[in-house]
């Protein structure tokens, strides 16, 4: 759907979700006035699971939104420490849901030191930005009209309508002016700063671009540095390596030169399998630990059975020492009749 000005027309919508008497539930499963849908005991035993109901979009058949959603577990000691997890979904008719089935390990939720549970009760804040197309092939004839002026060899399909600031960002945050060059995420200026004081030619290669597509092209490369700066070797699951390959790959579109940067993204996204072998080798090493335990206790135990069958052996020849041996199956008897 398009709005008067010929563009994709976008919602947005943000709401927070305030659970209280959480160690009291008794559902399996919550859902919000907004149909968010909570596991509290987790669908992975052990976490707080957070989903997006499809019904949020209302989707009649035969038709998609695309929808990118944030939900947000605030910290009530500490807002620094709030954990947030982003993603993008195609919806259509048939979804069910979509969202984190491991979003905080229910350890850390409930340990009053971390600032997630305050009296018994956790804050869920959601943002959503949905837009709504038709049947894809009716979608990319749409898109391709945004930007008459742009000189990508190729035309833009529908995925890259989620590059730019109206669209998807990696926040929600303040616009602002960069250098003249157009409205960008406010914690992109700096990282994009940085990197163009050594790469000059990130800039230089936009020129002959629309407006709107240079603010596209500088908030896709923002977007893939900000995760890079702010994301840690531990963060790397399985979400967050296909965000930043979707990212990578949205990049990629605006025909950077990126090989300054490719070594750095590829490297991100091996931590998730360097992770994997991080928990295995950590478990493995668990259970070395546990069977040297195990093996030092079972040869204590031995040493104290040979001990005891030492002394039940001196036991055994004092009590044999003047003793006759009778038959103990023969009949007492009572004397000759």
């Amino acid at each position: 759907m398009k709005n008067k000005n010929g563009k994709l027309k976008l919602t947005f919508e943000k709401f927070t979700w305030t659970i209280s008497n959480f160690s009291k539930l008794d559902s399996k499963k919550l859902y919000s006035e907004k149909k968010i849908l909570a596991y509290p005991k987790g669908t992975d035993v052990g976490y707080l699971s957070i989903y997006l109901d499809a019904g949020v979009v209302n989707l009649p058949f035969g038709w998609s939104k695309f929808a990118n959603f944030k939900f947000a577990l605030i910290n009530q000691a500490n807002d620094k420490m709030t954990k947030i997890k982003e993603t993008t979904k195609q919806f259509n008719a048939t979804e069910i849901a979509w969202g984190f089935p491991k979003f905080i390990h229910l350890d850390e939720l409930n340990d009053s030191s971390s600032g997630f549970m305050v009296n018994d009760t956790c804050i869920i804040e959601v943002q959503i930005l949905v837009s709504k197309s038709e049947q894809e092939n009716q979608v990319d004839q749409q898109v391709n009209k945004i930007d008459d002026n742009h000189d990508i060899d190729k035309p833009i399909k529908h995925t890259d309508i989620f590059l730019p600031k109206e669209t998807f960002p990696t926040s929600f945050g303040e616009l602002v002016d960069f250098q003249g060059l157009g409205k960008i995420e406010q914690a992109f200026v700096p990282l994009l700063e940085e990197v163009f004081s050594r790469h000059p030619s990130l800039i230089d290669c936009q020129q002959k671009r629309s407006g709107r597509f240079v603010e596209w092209a500088f908030t896709a490369l923002g977007r893939v540095l900000h995760f890079l700066k702010t994301k840690k070797v531990k963060d790397m699951d399985g979400d967050a390596c296909n965000n930043l390959q979707i990212f990578w790959e949205e990049l990629k579109m605006f025909r950077f030169d990126l090989t300054w940067l490719e070594p750095h993204v590829q490297s991100a996204l091996a931590m998730k399998t360097c992770i994997e072998r991080a928990v295995r080798v950590k478990r493995t090493r668990e259970d070395v630990t546990a069977l040297e335990m195990e093996t030092k206790r079972l040869k204590a135990k031995m040493i104290q059975a040979e001990v005891d069958l030492e002394i039940a052996r001196r036991d055994f020849v004092k009590a044999k020492e003047g003793f006759e041996e009778c038959d103990l199956d023969a009949e007492l008897g009572y004397g000759e009749p």
